[in-house]
C-alpha cells in the first residue's frame, strides 16, 4: 500500500485539519490517521514542541529526530504556518474550508482571538465537527490556566493512589492524562461524524485532562464518592482482590489476576498450594482482603520457588490470569508480540527509516498499515497548498 491509498479504511475521504502539538491532540489525530483520515499536522515555523524534548533521539547522520515525537504523529503530512502572518492565515483558512475535522488544543480562547472559533466557523462552515482539547475545560475558574499531564494527574488524585504504600504521590511512567483525553476525544469525533451523516450538521465537543484523568479513576473515584473512603496508594496490590498484582518468583517478577474464588481454587491447585487451598481464611474473596497480610506472608515464600516460566505454564494451563513484568526489549522480543507485528519499520524522510508501533486494533482481521511515517517539519507543505490552489509564494518551509 502507497501512502496515498486509504481504500477500505473507515475513515477513507474524511480530512482532518490538525492544530494541535505535544501529545494529547496528535495522540488523536494519529488515531484519526489510522483509521484513514487524512490528516494536515499544521506546525508553526519552529515545529511541534515535541520535535525538541530529548534525549533521547533518533540519529541518522545529520538527521536527528526526537523519539517522543515519533511516537505519535505517524499517518499525518506536515505544514508549516505562521498564524500571525495575514497570508499563512489565509491558508489555513483555506485548509479549514475543506475540512471536516478540525481540532486543536491550544489555551481556550486563542482560537477565538485568531477568528478561529466555533461560533465563526460554525456559521460558515456547518458540517465542520469542531474539537476543543484544554488542560480545565472551557467555563470555570481554572479555564484559563495551561494544562500538562503531570499537572492534571495531581489535581484529578490520581498520584494519590498511584505508588507505593507509604510511599511519595507518584505519576504514572506514561503521560495517562494526556493519552486517555486524546482517545476520549477521538470517540467524541466519531460519534459526531456520525451523526453528521444523518443531520448534515457538525458539533463542537470538548475534552479536558482533569475530568479525564477523573473519570480514569473509576473505582477509586467510586470508592470515595459512594463509600466515603479517600484510597491510598497501595503499590501494585489490589485494594478489593487477593491475590491480584505483582509477585517475586525465583528469577524476577510476575503479575498475577485471582478475580474470583473458581480462579483462587485452581491457582493453589495449580501450583500445589494444599495449605492455602483448604485454609477457611482464604475460602473467598473477603476473606483474603481481610486477611491480606497473613496469606502473603505464607504464599511469598512459596512463590520464590519457582520461575517465571514455570509459573505462566502451570497457571496457562489452569486457566489462570498471569503474566511475566517485561521491559521494553522483554517486550519487544515476545514471539506474540513479533507475530502481531506491534512494530512496524517505515521509511522516513530525514532518517531514512525508523520504527513505530501499528495501530492498536483489527479491522476485519487486518491492522491498519502505517501509510506515512512521522513527518519531517513542513515536510508536505508545498504539496498540501497545491492540493488547496495555494500556490506561487513560500509559506512554511515546504519540501
Amino acid at each position: 500500500m502507497t501512502e496515498h491509498e486509504t481504500s477500505g479504511l473507515p475513515l477513507a475521504g474524511v480530512r482532518v485539519a490538525d492544530f494541535t502539538r505535544v501529545l494529547t491532540g496528535p495522540y488523536c489525530t494519529m488515531l484519526l490517521g489510522d483509521l484513514g483520515a487524512d490528516v494536515i499536522k499544521v506546525e508553526p515555523p519552529q515545529g511541534d514542541d515535541t520535535r525538541t524534548w530529548g534525549p533521547p533521539f533518533q540519529v541518522s547522520g545529520a538527521a536527528r529526530e526526537s523519539t517522543y515525537f515519533l511516537s505519535v504523529n505517524r499517518n499525518k503530512r506536515s505544514v508549516l504556518l505562521d498564524l500571525k502572518d495575514a497570508a499563512d492565515m489565509e491558508a489555513a483558512r483555506i485548509l479549514i474550508a475543506s475540512a471536516d475535522i478540525l481540532v486543536e488544543n491550544f489555551r481556550p480562547g486563542t482560537f477565538d482571538r485568531l477568528g478561529l472559533g466555533w461560533e465563526e466557523l460554525h456559521a460558515h462552515h456547518p458540517r465542520l465537527i469542531y474539537a476543543t482539547i484544554s488542560g480545565f475545560g472551557l467555563s470555570g475558574p481554572y479555564r484559563d490556566r495551561a494544562g500538562y499531564d503531570v499537572i492534571a494527574q495531581g489535581m484529578g488524585g490520581f498520584m494519590s493512589y498511584n505508588g507505593e504504600e507509604g510511599g511519595q504521590p507518584l505519576r504514572a511512567g506514561v503521560a495517562v492524562a494526556d493519552v486517555f483525553a486524546g482517545a476520549l476525544i477521538t470517540q467524541a469525533i466519531l460519534a459526531a461524524l456520525y451523526e453528521r451523516e444523518r443531520t448534515g450538521v457538525g458539533r463542537r465537543v470538548d475534552v479536558n485532562l482533569l475530568e479525564g484523568i477523573i473519570s480514569l479513576g473509576t473505582s477509586q473515584v467510586s470508592r470515595y464518592l459512594t463509600g466515603g473512603q479517600i484510597p491510598r496508594a497501595q503499590g501494585n496490590d489490589h485494594p478489593s482482590i487477593v491475590p491480584y498484582g505483582t509477585f517475586e518468583c525465583a528469577d524476577g517478577m510476575f503479575n498475577l489476576a485471582v478475580g474470583n474464588d473458581s480462579l483462587w481454587r485452581r491457582y493453589c491447585d495449580a501450583l500445589g498450594f494444599t495449605g492455602l487451598r483448604h485454609n477457611p481464611l482464604y475460602d473467598t474473596n473477603e476473606g483474603r482482603v481481610h486477611h491480606r497480610e497473613a496469606l502473603n506472608a505464607e504464599m511469598f515464600p512459596a512463590l520464590k520457588a519457582f520461575t517465571r516460566a514455570e509459573i505462566t505454564a502451570r497457571l496457562d494451563a489452569a486457566g489462570v490470569p498471569c503474566g511475566p513484568v517485561y521491559d521494553m526489549q522483554e517486550v519487544f522480543s515476545d514471539p506474540h508480540v513479533q507475530e502481531r507485528g506491534v512494530a512496524v519499520q517505515v521509511p522516513h524522510a530525514s532518517l531514512g527509516k525508523t520504527t513505530v508501533t501499528a495501530a492498536p486494533w483489527r479491522i476485519d482481521g487486518q491492522t491498519p498499515p502505517v501509510r506515512r511515517a512521522p513527518p519531517t517539519p513542513g515536510q508536505h507543505t508545498i504539496e498540501v497548498l497545491a492540493e488547496l490552489g495555494v500556490g506561487g509564494r513560500e509559506v512554511g518551509s515546504g519540501e
